[in-house]
């Protein structure tokens, strides 16, 4: 075996390993996804995002190709009392051994400018960035029509 492709065995082996790593640290729990209807342009995700490890994580980002743009929101109140959602750039804080709920009325992942629509049953791939865990990737189901469950408020 040559230099160079022991060196691409050992990198290829790492970045495996690296993510299974991330993939028992991180555990991603009750996903689902929802839109308004056939015609929405924009979409949410919620799910619980359990980190499993000793040390505090967060998370920074997230893409998917089901959108023109995916970002991590929340609601915040302004001072009329209105509910907004903003983009959270700084991401979403998982302390070592706690769980982090994104549930609607509260923070999410938001797809702006969806490929298609999203339909029941269907599933999204979405990859989740952590700082420590790096990227997991995780398969979102469509439930179009989920009333309060898992733990998610309407």
């Amino acid at each position: 075996m040559t230099l160079k492709s022991t060196l691409l065995a050992t990198l290829t082996t790492l970045s495996l390993a690296s993510g299974a790593w991330a993939a028992d640290v991180i555990v991603v729990d009750d996903a689902y996804a929802r839109s308004s209807g056939k015609s929405a342009k924009a979409g949410a995700a919620f799910m619980m995002i359990e980190n499993h490890s000793d040390t505090d994580d967060r998370l920074i980002g997230v893409t998917s190709d089901a959108a023109g743009r995916v970002e991590l929101h929340t609601h915040k109140i302004d001072e009329n009392g209105v509910a907004k959602m903003v983009h959270v750039e700084e991401g979403f804080a998982i302390p070592a051994g706690d769980t982090r709920m994104l549930k609607r009325g509260g923070d999410h992942v938001m797809f702006m400018g969806l490929k298609a629509p999203f339909e029941q049953g269907a599933m999204v791939p979405v990859t989740l960035i952590f700082e420590q865990a790096g990227e997991v990737e995780i398969e979102v189901p469509v439930d179009l029509e989920r009333k309060d469950a898992g733990g998610h408020s309407n």
